[in-house]
This record gives structure tokens, sequence and C-alpha cells, in this order.
């Protein structure tokens, strides 16, 4: 097919589309390129053609594109001089055919016709990159800007990003909180009435919605105990050595569904009513039924387990940092039309998105509240009419604190309620969007399940390795460029998409930035304070359990 409509050389839009070298070794997607043989000698080409630039090469039927991955020279001792010999290794990213009945190109990933040997490789000018970055057919979102050509807008789909899971992964610094705002806050201009569930765990995004989000801390948070399921209460009430832990589980399982019973008014031991089934009960019922099963025993030594269960379960009644999920025992309701009306957005009300601050929530039952938030999102989409249900996206921040890599540690409720949403919840309208700064400590196989991947700047090389591992073959010349990535620059492959693209995110006004920047030292040991105000307000906030 003719290359004009790609290939041209001379003046034309910037960057101009100028051969860079010809093509020494074709292996699958793999292109050895010998920068410099051709028009431009190499020692000008090391300047135009940096590493990540998108390249093109005409072929008998196509053009092919791809980024330059890594460039070096056969002899450094000839390096910059006319008789140096650089190469290029290139990584293809797809081609341009023109369909039959068609007279314009399409670009489609993949490639169908290899180049042959001595083909000429010429950078992307500005045309070739708008052609490759169109915008897509689907609703599309302008999210930043590509990195090869800031005038040229990226593009996110929001069907395909929000149908599918996602991960948003980068070091400490690199962005990583401004980019889950712009992203969430671009999905919010578009979709006003979407559902949107963040945990937040650090008090980072509290002023980043505005009026768009409501903001729950645990002052205002209401996850009553008896939402709790077994394995979550267990993790609460029981002690942490196995053998006490094991002898005081069998007494909570039998006194709860007693409780329960109870409180619904069904006497029978017919009813199909579990230790799990979220139905309300009073703790005082609880208390009850466990002193009426220790009233049993004959032996002293044998009450210990219903002693230590009655003691936490006083001190967890006066405990201020759990009035979220103990407090307001004396007029237990069912409530929990209530709960998840406000938890899931339904109805929206102009506030489309929930963000539960779980900085305040004691850090022994951290997990179990993810736990319990994860599976109430999930359970409600799971019994949902099919034609009725209502298209969740549920974002998840520190994801590695959750879903370790290593099965054997933390909590596996937490775990399997956010594995579960990973593998069935796209059958049910949720979308799951990891965020994590960690990326190498997190359950591979549930990173794998993320369709569209943001990759900021990573330092350490486990991190960069283990993404490299989970990101498709298409993209790896491009992370090759995470470690050198500017703050608010990303590499972005996956379904969310055209084509794996490096862009750099739109700047985010000052008051919808997330509360993730680093102090300022400097400025704050610059001038000395006044003590007594000062600590008596932390002191003050400290014993009320109040955050600001």
């Amino acid at each position: 097919m003719p290359s004009e409509p790609f290939v041209r050389q001379g003046p034309g839009t910037a960057p101009e589309s100028y051969q860079i070298g010809v093509v020494t070794a074709v292996n699958g997607l793999k292109v050895m390129c010998r920068l410099g043989h051709g028009p431009i000698p190499a020692s000008e080409v090391f300047g135009r053609a940096p590493v990540g630039a998108l390249i093109k090469i005409p072929t008998q039927s196509s053009v092919a594109f791809g980024f330059i991955g890594r460039e070096f020279v056969m002899d450094e001792a000839a390096l910059l001089t006319p008789e140096s010999e650089a190469v290029a290794e290139l990584d293809l990213l797809g081609e341009a055919i023109i369909p039959d009945g068609k007279t314009e190109p399409d670009f489609m990933r993949g490639i169908s016709v290899y180049p042959h040997l001595g083909s000429p490789v010429f950078l992307a000018s500005h045309d070739d990159l708008e052609h490759v970055y169109h915008r897509p057919t689907s609703p599309g979102l302008v999210i930043g800007s590509l990195y090869q050509d800031p005038t040229l807008p990226a593009y996110l789909m929001s069907q395909e990003f929000l149908c599918k899971h996602s991960a948003i992964l980068g070091t400490t610094g690199s962005g990583k909180s401004c980019a889950v705002t712009m992203i969430l806050r671009s999905l919010l201009d578009a979709h006003p009435n979407g559902h949107i569930v963040m945990l937040d765990p650090h008090n980072e995004y509290g002023a980043a919605f505005g009026s768009r989000a409501e903001y729950i801390t645990t002052a205002t948070l209401q996850l009553p105990y008896w939402l709790l399921t077994y394995e979550e209460i267990v993790e609460v009430l029981c002690s942490r050595d196995p053998a006490s832990r094991s002898r005081e589980a069998v007494i909570i399982k039998d006194a709860v569904v007693e409780a329960k019973r109870e409180f619904a008014g069904r006497g029978g031991d017919d009813v199909d009513l579990s230790v799990d089934t979220p139905v309300p009960y009073r703790l005082q019922a609880l208390i009850h039924r466990i002193n009426s099963q220790m009233g049993k025993l004959d032996r002293p030594d044998s009450s210990l387990p219903y002693l230590r269960l009655l003691n936490t379960l006083d001190n967890l009644r006066k405990d201020k940092r759990y009035a979220f999920m103990f407090g307001g025992i004396a007029a237990v309701r069912d409530n929990m039309h209530e709960i998840l009306s406000r938890i899931l957005r339904i109805p929206v009300n102009g506030k489309p998105m929930i963000i539960l601050d779980l900085s305040a929530v004691p850090s022994e039952i951290t997990n179990v509240v993810v736990s319990m938030l994860c599976r109430l999102v999930f359970d409600f989409a799971l019994w949902s009419v099919p034609s009725e249900q209502i298209p969740m996206l549920l974002v998840c921040e520190e994801a590695h604190r959750y879903i370790p890599r290593d099965p054997h540690t933390g909590f596996e409720p937490t775990r399997r309620a956010i594995s579960r949403i990973a593998q069935e919840g796209r059958k049910y309208g949720v979308s799951l969007c990891l965020v994590t700064q960690r990326p190498s400590e997190i359950s591979e196989n549930i990173l794998s399940q993320c369709s569209t991947v943001f990759a900021l700047r990573m330092n350490t090389d486990k991190d960069q390795e283990f993404v490299r591992r989970t990101l498709p073959d298409d993209a790896a010349g491009l992370l090759k460029a995470l470690p050198a990535l500017r703050q608010q620059e990303a590499i972005v492959v996956g379904e969310g998409v055209t084509h794996p693209m490096r862009l750099r995110f739109k700047n985010l006004p000052p008051d919808a930035r997330p509360r993730g920047a680093s102090s300022n030292f400097p400025k704050a040991w610059a001038n000395d304070i006044s003590g007594n105000q000062f600590l008596n307000g932390v002191v003050e906030r400290w014993r009320r359990q109040l955050r600001v």
C-alpha cells in the first residue's frame, strides 16, 4: 500500500517525521534498528529520538508502529563520531492498515505484517501520534496529555475503565494520590449520577471532591456490630491465642444465633437463620446468653473463656473509638436499608461519591471494617435483580495492607472479600480500583485481574519487575521508563486506553488536591509555637477522638 499518508520527510507539523535508521533484525515484536543509517547521522539522531519515542516502519501492506525501548552503541570509543555505530531496540505496538472498502487507515494492536531487513525507521510525526491516539469512539475522558506531544490529549475510555478492574501504582511522591483524584473527578464530571465508594485510610481525600462527595469519619459512621459475619466478630471479640480463640469462638457462635432468633421473634430450631445472616440482635441479649451458658458449668476453671468474652464486650461498649460499631446498643433497630443507602449513594442526591475515612478506626479492627464494607458492596450487587443492578466503583487505597502477596498474612475475610470482587465483580456490576505504593507486596493473583493499569514512578527494582510481569509485552518499551518518570507522569496500559501510552496528568486546582503532600520541615521549624494552646487542642481532640 502507498506509505505517503504516514511517511513524510522534510518540513511538517512538529515533530517532523524523519528517518532515524534502518531495520537490522526482527524477532517477534522486537526489532533492532541501526541509528543514523540514512539522511541524518547517528550523532544527530541521538538528540531527536529519545527512549520512549513513537516510531513507524513501512511494510509491504501496512505501517508498523512501536516505541524506542533502548539505545546503545556497539563501540563506546567511537561514540558521537561519524564512524559510531549506534543501535536502538524497538518494541512494536501495532500497525495501520487500510481495510477493504476504505480510504483511511485504521490503527490496530498487534502485528500481521512484519518489517523486512533494511526497512527505513521513521520518528512518528504529530499527525501520526494524533492518528494512533485519536479520540475513542466510546465515551472518552481527557485526563492529561501525551508525553511525546503535550499538545495532544490523553483519553481514558470510561466504559472500558469501569466495566473491568483497574490499578494505580506508584511510589510515594510520584503523584499517585493526585492521579487518583484527577481520574475520579473526571469520571464524576462525565457521570454525575455515578456510585463511587472510596476507602481512605489516611484522611487524604476529604477536601478533594468538594460537595460532590459525602465524607464520613468514625464520628458519623454507622456500622453496627450485628452486620459482622462469624469470622469478623470472632476477630473483634476473641483472644489472639489460638487455643483460647477456638473455645471462645464456639461460645460466640451459639450465643449470636440465639440472640438473633430472639430479636426476630423466632424460637423454632427449624428456622433458616445462621450466624452470618444480617439480622439485628441486642448486645444485652448476647451477654445474657453467655452468662446463661457460663452458669451451667460446674467447674470454675471452665468459665475463663466466658469471662474473657464478657470483659471484652464490656470494654468495647465503653471505648469511644468503637462507638461507630458498638454505640447506641440500647435501641437496636433494623436500619440496614439506611446504612446501604448512605454507603452506596442510593439515591445519589448530588453526591455520587462517598469517602470513608478509616484513619481513626482502631488498628485492631481496620481489616474487619474493610472486610465488612467490601462484602456489603458485593453482596448488595449479588442480591439485586439483574435488570435493576446499580454499577459501582470501589476504590481501595493502600491495597497492599488488605490483600498482601503472602496468603498467610493479613485478615483472610478481607482478602476473600476483595478477591471475590476481583474475580466475580464484573458479573454483578462492581468495579474494583486498587491503589498502592508497594505493588510488589500486593497479591499478584488479584492484581492480574486489573485490566487497566496506571504505573507511576517506581524506584525499586522489585516493584518495577513485578509490574513488568503483570503487564502486556507491547508496553515493554514504555515500562523501561518507570524509574525516570517525573511527578504526574504515568505509563497507562490496558482496556481503558486505546493503546499503551505515556502521559502527564492534568493539573489539579489547589482546592482539589489531596492531603498527601509531605510536611514542609524548614518552614514548620522556622518559628516557635505557643505550647499550651497547641497542646491543649491536640489532647482535647485525642481524648474526644475528633479528627480535623
